[in-house]
């Protein structure tokens, strides 16, 4: 990997960039108040679900279909993958989580590193996910493998943040957790570099339950 595509990898997936991913824990909050998710093995068991049944198997299919339309400069195939990622959350919450990131992510990056393609896309969609707006991105200055690896494991990192304020754990807990979880993240790619947009599905009913329910939860740190 060249050097400037790393710099790149690790400045547009880093904690840092403003795209607010420390506001929101994907029902991870709710799940924390009714006692699914404890301890360090209860959140990473809960994480690894996310990323190979849930929100993250949708996130990579849709980062890998971004990218190689975004490579290939086709624009029509562009808008109907953000056509279907706007629809794929379960939750309003979670639309909200995906949707809010991704603009921000747009905005932010359009502004600092300057990327035609990526301002047209942002131009047509009021909403654009977060998912396909870093494929779209991504595209011209990294590998597919490269660049999900990094968005993927940036996406467990943030839900791994939340769970160490919510529960609490310690910040060795927490990379312990990361460590959990990478062969969680290597799966979840593995299963996004051959997935089919028109295959997709998940079958975690109880993430999208917990999101529902966080909706309603009186007291609350994070959106979702």
């Amino acid at each position: 990997m060249k050097s400037a595509t790393l710099y790149r990898l690790l400045a547009w997936l880093s904690p840092a960039y403003p795209i607010g991913g420390f506001s929101y824990s994907h029902g991870i909050e709710w799940a924390v108040e009714d006692g699914l998710i404890r301890d360090r093995a209860t959140l990473a068991g809960w994480i690894g679900t996310i990323l190979t049944q849930g929100a993250g198997r949708i996130d990579g299919a849709l980062f890998a279909a971004a990218w190689r339309a975004g490579k290939a400069d086709d624009a029509a195939a562009l808008d109907e993958i953000a056509v279907i990622a706007a629809a794929w959350r379960g939750t309003t919450e979670t639309a909200l989580e995906s949707a809010a990131q991704g603009s921000a992510f747009a905005s932010t990056t359009i502004k600092a590193w300057p990327d035609a393609r990526l301002a047209a896309l942002a131009s047509r969609h009021d909403k654009l996910a977060l998912p396909v707006a870093a494929g779209v991105a991504f595209a011209p200055h990294a590998e597919l493998a490269d660049a999900l690896t990094g968005y993927l494991s940036g996406f467990a990192a943030n839900l791994v943040s939340a769970g160490v304020r919510l529960i609490p754990l310690g910040q060795t807990d927490g990379q312990l957790t990361l460590a959990d979880l990478e062969p969680a993240v290597v799966a979840a790619v593995e299963a996004a570099l051959v997935a089919d947009l028109d295959q997709i599905g998940s079958a975690a009913p109880m993430l999208d339950w917990t999101s529902m329910r966080h909706e309603t939860q009186y007291t609350r740190l994070f959106r979702s």
